[in-house]
């Protein structure tokens, strides 16, 4: 990919400006179209089809490219007349919907019946609306109700019950936007919104449906639509004091090299994860310096183009830095990284904006941040990272506790490792063996978060879960204490049925961990498939006999040197004589 030479006197931190983003979202575009259908309706991007099926696949690689061409489009003009094949294509693909030839979209159906469709209209109408004066005012009316007929489906069928329901909300947006609204896409409008209001938990939280997930759909579906929605409507954003909340906790999730959080699913969109970034700096609705938004947004797009994420063809890859199938879903077919095109809504920012001529600003201060709402602890260190995760689950209040799921199953994340693959031991987990079989932890009860000064703590409890099958009684209360780099990891175990026996593993990296309490062995485990960082991995594992109600207390490093800390009367204590007391029935958390 060509890029312009940095500008280390801008951009002291990454060297980047303005014109290395239209730069790779040009590049970007010139790759994919490569792959276009002869109509350019389908942009057939090689690799694995999804669960949709290559139809649908090819639909994706043209639904989410549009969504740059439109930022860039939005934000510049069109110089590379990128909206003329987009325009041909939206022609070809709705002349006959359904159709089984190389041109035809798919039928928008519900979720549950090849339900893929209904994502990509979302991307088809909001680059519609951002390029409204360059594409849709210079079709012919014939065309512009076919578009319509097609997009219309999103509003007639069921979507997924989470951020999927905006799905059909932006569809409505661009509708009302262009007068073609009516009773159809106010309801539309409406049902998005009350849902919304729902899921929202505080502190600039959205949960991604009724249960608790909380992930980066927080900040590029659920914040993203209605706050862009506001804007393009020059309409007071009502959301976006609430992106204002999350945009400070955001701040959190990128280590000193630029790389995002290594949690949650979908992570092949990759530097999508600062697109509410982007968002709020055009807004206005950020607490963020434009110095601080501009070296978050490069510091994350740099980070990938410098690790291989774009191939040797310029496309795009599925998985974190290069290639990487675990890190991918059942749903993740060639087309599904680019929904990393939603990072390009900073190109809404003109050239003059403050976030592109304010001097870059860092701000890698160790910091400790509580998050009670989605039952986060965030403790940077180092330039490094650790999301302590005591509440996000992905499962929904009706689904069963079953497999494990490494997006979400585990106490810590970073932002230098990834979670071991699926059949692998699993990293960073406290795990009940029962009979030989080592139990997963996935519907997490989150029981409280907190800080002070220089130190933060967040705690839940889970049932264990062997196989399939849950032993009555059986729990397991954790807390998470962090100060600086170091991590004190309690568990209590109630209710173990005779014989079983207890495993705690540490990163899945260089680090320590060591036993202060409970634990009767010491030993490494390997997880030969390795994780998104590193091909091959051993975790350092401690094991413990359990006797009844038992506490198991451990000191975690994401590193290779570790204070030494003592578990005495009065609680956890360092060596400079702070020192964490955690008491049980009821749960707290105090220091001295």
């Amino acid at each position: 990919m060509k890029l312009p030479p940095e500008d280390r006197t801008l951009s002291p931190h990454t060297g980047y400006a303005r014109a290395h983003w239209v730069a790779v979202a040009d590049g970007l575009l010139d790759a994919a179209w490569r792959w276009a259908s002869p109509g350019k309706a389908r942009l057939d991007l090689p690799g694995p089809a999804s669960a949709s099926g290559v139809r649908s696949d090819g639909l994706e690689g043209f639904a989410r490219t549009f969504l740059a061409a439109a930022f860039r489009v939005a934000g510049d003009g069109d110089p590379h007349n990128w909206l003329e094949r987009y325009a041909a294509g939206l022609d070809a693909g709705t002349r006959t919907p359904g159709r089984d030839d190389a041109e035809s979209w798919p039928v928008i159906l519900g979720h549950d019946v090849a339900g893929q469709p209904m994502v990509e209209s979302a991307s088809v109408a909001l680059g519609l609306r951002l390029t409204r004066p360059w594409l849709w005012d210079r079709l012919d009316s014939r065309t512009q109700d076919r578009v319509e007929a097609w997009l219309r489906g999103a509003l007639r069928h069921t979507p997924a019950p989470n951020n999927w329901y905006l799905f059909p909300f932006t569809v409505a947006g661009f509708l009302d936007d262009v007068g073609r609204g009516d009773a159809e896409t106010a309801r539309a409008r409406d049902r998005a919104l009350e849902l919304l209001e729902g899921w929202y938990r505080g502190d600039g939280w959205y949960a991604d449906g009724d249960g608790r997930a909380f992930d980066y759909y927080n900040g590029w579906a659920l914040h993203l639509y209605p706050v862009l929605d506001a804007h393009l409507a020059g309409k007071p954003a009502h959301h976006g004091e609430r992106l204002r909340e999350h945009l400070n906790s955001l701040r959190l999730w990128f280590g000193a090299d630029g790389a995002p959080l290594h949690f949650g699913r979908s992570l092949t969109y990759r530097f999508a994860a600062v697109s509410a970034i982007g968002l709020g700096a055009v807004t206005g609705d950020t607490p963020l310096r434009p110095g601080l938004s501009r070296r978050l947004l490069s510091g994350a797009l740099k980070y990938f183009l410098d690790r291989g994420a774009v191939d040797d063809r310029g496309i795009l890859s599925l998985g974190w830095h290069g290639p990487h199938p675990p890190t991918t879903q059942f749903y993740s077919g060639p087309g599904s990284p680019y929904w990393a095109s939603k990072a390009f809504a900073c190109l809404l920012a003109p050239a003059d904006h403050p976030l592109w001529t304010s001097t870059e600003e860092s701000d890698d201060t160790d910091t400790i941040r509580a998050e009670p709402a989605p039952g986060f602890l965030l403790q940077k260190a180092d330039g490094v990272v650790r999301l302590h995760n005591h509440g996000s689950d992905h499962l929904r209040p009706h689904e069963a506790e079953s497999a494990d799921d490494p997006h979400y199953s585990r106490f810590a994340y970073s932002t230098c490792t990834g979670p071991t693959a699926k059949d692998n031991a699993a990293d960073n987990h406290f795990a009940v063996v029962a009979g030989g079989v080592r139990s997963v932890r996935r519907r997490i009860h989150p029981l409280g978060a907190g800080q002070g000064d220089g130190w933060g703590w967040a705690a839940s409890w889970h049932r264990p879960i062997f196989k399939t099958a849950a032993v009555p009684g059986l729990r397991v209360e954790s807390v998470t204490v962090a100060r600086g780099r170091d991590e004190v990891r309690v568990h209590r175990v109630v209710g173990a049925p005779p014989g079983a026996t207890v495993e705690q593993t540490g990163w899945a990296a260089e680090s320590v961990l060591k036993p202060l309490s409970g634990w009767t062995g010491q030993d490494e485990v390997r997880a030969p498939h390795g994780t998104a960082y590193t091909p091959w991995v051993s975790l350092p594992r401690l094991t413990g006999d359990l006797d009844g109600t038992t506490v198991f207390i451990a000191h975690a490093v994401l590193g290779t040197e570790a204070t030494d800390l003592d578990v005495t009367e009065e609680g956890i204590r360092w060596p400079d004589g702070f020192t964490v007391r955690i008491t049980f029935d009821p749960l707290e958390v105090t220091a001295g």
